[in-house]
């Protein structure tokens, strides 16, 4: 459906929400937002009966869903967890790996390629995330030890070399030994990097800034915070979101790896423009719970899905998230009190910003249909996908 018209709804711009709103389509991009006007309606008309119309979620970090991991390194599992995603609001995501094997990492590329011209019901993958393996030890998390060390040129430039065109965003350590060469060889390439599971202190974060790396992945999880030295305080990659504002961070709101009073926190210091919600998702994510795998069904590791999170099976630690895009949503607004203008732009305007989708992330004349339909609760009705090659 390449020409329709979405009216009586409740338009989620930026700024506010237009009662009585429409988005016309037409040729799969968006030719008109605002007020009901007959006169811009444009092919079928869709009553939306009131519900909210949101930009489309956008997803820059999830691991997968609906019973698949990305890990599983088959078309179907990116399929697969691509349209549960879509069930929960989301029209973009990045596919996201875990520090594995080499042969394993070119595996989860292989079947990325397989899976994309078949993808006719999901959410959009134009890109992937590396999520190591050049990691902290001390702040490995669930990432498997085994694999994962500093940032090697020959290892690298074999996966730079093996990924060319589709790594989009790179998490690594910014403490360990040639990563300031690694971040700017990624510059060099357009790929987005950030620190995540790292052991860096405040001064370290600056260096990372001034060599292109200007983002946290997942805030306050598999970070460091205040270190003390021989009695003197150093302020930790935590402290170094609040410090520096060059400096962007996503988060996990899903209401477990942190609780509200601290999504809020992180909404109130560092605001919209600077904080985006990612999901962080497992294959867990819209299953029941009960026993899952972190990871491929090859190499993964056991977890266990209960109180709406995956833990490791000692329970002494959260091995994932099982969110949804909505989810994340409903606790902005509800758990840290932001107003949903504010909850949504954390999930569309911002994260788009980030990777530089020009055409995503608002509801506005010329952006790609990419809409969500959704109630007071954040219950998704319909989702809206473009279908424009890039």
């Amino acid at each position: 459906m390449d020409n329709y018209t979405i009216a009586n709804a409740r338009v989620i711009t930026p700024m506010r929400i237009i009662d009585g709103g429409m988005a016309a389509v037409r040729d799969g991009v968006l030719c008109y937002v605002g007020p009901y006007d007959a006169a811009e309606c444009c092919g079928t008309v869709i009553d939306a009966g009131g519900l909210y119309l949101s930009p489309g979620f956008i997803d820059l970090h999830t691991h997968g869903g609906g019973g698949h991991d990305f890990m599983d390194a088959v078309p179907e599992a990116f399929l697969g967890a691509a349209k549960l995603h879509a069930a929960h609001g989301t029209t973009c995501l990045l596919p996201t790996s875990l520090s594995s094997s080499d042969e394993e990492l070119l595996g989860f590329f292989d079947a990325y390629r397989k899976a994309l011209p078949d993808n006719g019901e999901g959410a959009a993958m134009p890109g992937l995330h590396l999520e190591g393996p050049f990691f902290s030890h001390a702040q490995s998390g669930a990432q498997d030890k085994r694999y994962i060390g500093p940032p090697e040129p020959a290892r690298y430039e074999k996966i730079l070399a093996a990924g060319k065109g589709l790594i989009l965003r790179w998490s690594a350590a910014a403490e360990l030994p040639g990563a300031m060469a690694f971040f700017r060889r990624l510059r060099e390439e357009g790929i987005f990097c950030a620190i995540g599971h790292s052991d860096a202190t405040d001064d370290i974060a600056c260096e990372a800034i001034e060599n292109g790396c200007t983002h946290l992945t997942h805030l306050y999880s598999a970070m460091s915070g205040m270190v003390r030295i021989k009695s003197y305080r150093y302020p930790g990659l935590i402290e170094s979101a609040f410090l520096f504002d060059e400096m962007t961070a996503e988060v996990i709101a899903d209401g477990c790896h942190l609780p509200g009073r601290m999504l809020r926190h992180c909404y109130r210091a560092l605001g919209t423009n600077r904080l985006c919600l990612v999901t962080d998702s497992l294959r867990g994510a819209g299953m029941p719970d009960g026993e899952s795998t972190l990871g491929s069904l090859k190499n993964g590791q056991p977890c266990i899905i209960e109180e709406g999170v995956a833990k490791l099976p000692d329970r002494s630690a959260f091995a994932g998230s099982v969110a949804t895009a909505d989810r994340l949503v409903r606790n902005m607004r509800d758990l840290a009190g932001a107003p949903l203008t504010d909850a949504v732009k954390m999930m569309t305007m911002t994260p788009a910003r980030l990777m530089g989708f020009k055409k995503k992330g608002v509801l506005a004349p010329g952006m790609d249909a990419d809409m969500v339909l959704f109630d007071d609760g954040i219950a998704v009705s319909r989702t809206f996908i473009s279908r424009l090659p890039k």
